[in-house]
């Protein structure tokens, strides 16, 4: 792939969530990176894999999921476009603690998560980025446990809508429901009478 190109849409994800990101700190990103192109449905990586590999999803979308004590497949998030993915070394993971699936044919940039976070400790600017990231996922975290808290499941599933507007239509809905905490037939019954309100 084309290294301007590629900085170009590096850019693209840093001035979406309001980073401030030069070609250069970029460019060095894209220079320790691979490229890989997965068919929707793939595994990129189980439970128990080692974390080494971190990625940016460039295009697709990503979803990854856990097995509960029952046997039942339960998704843990999403990555869209201009997120991470399969990012539990940056957390201190040895191992991955979740399954990471293609749900659409997906192009991923992945890097060394060693050599990714030696960048962060040799560059000043590169560690504000670094910062604002965790914030965003601190604050996914704590949306998520607020939802699960004190809301219904009515309430958590207008807030899915709300946090990932263009997505809902392309994730089945049983992905969703196991996100949201409840059946797929729960989350059926809501969408229907959402719809009979005019709110769906």
């Amino acid at each position: 792939m084309d290294k301007k190109y590629l900085t170009d849409q590096l850019k693209e994800f840093a001035d979406k969530y309001n980073v401030s990101a030069d070609e250069e700190i970029l460019g060095k990103i894209v220079d320790i990176s691979s490229f890989r192109v997965v068919p929707k449905g793939e595994i990129l990586s189980s439970i128990g894999d080692d974390s080494t590999i971190s990625g940016i999803v460039l295009s697709g979308m990503v979803r990854s999921y856990y097995i509960d004590e029952e046997g039942n497949d339960v998704t843990r998030g999403f990555s869209p476009t201009g997120s991470l993915c399969m990012d539990e070394g940056f957390f201190g993971y040895e191992e991955r603690i979740c399954m990471w699936e293609a749900l659409e044919e997906t192009t991923l940039m992945l890097c060394e998560t060693l050599k990714m976070k030696d960048l962060i400790r040799d560059n000043v600017r590169f560690k504000d980025i670094w910062i604002t990231l965790l914030e965003s996922a601190l604050r996914y975290k704590m949306y998520r446990e607020n939802g699960f808290l004190v809301e219904n499941a009515t309430e958590r599933y207008l807030h899915f809508k709300k946090l990932y507007p263009d997505l809902s239509g392309r994730i089945p809905l049983k992905h969703i429901a196991t996100y949201l905490g409840i059946a797929p037939e729960s989350l059926s019954r809501i969408r229907s009478a959402m719809r009979e309100e005019n709110i769906e």
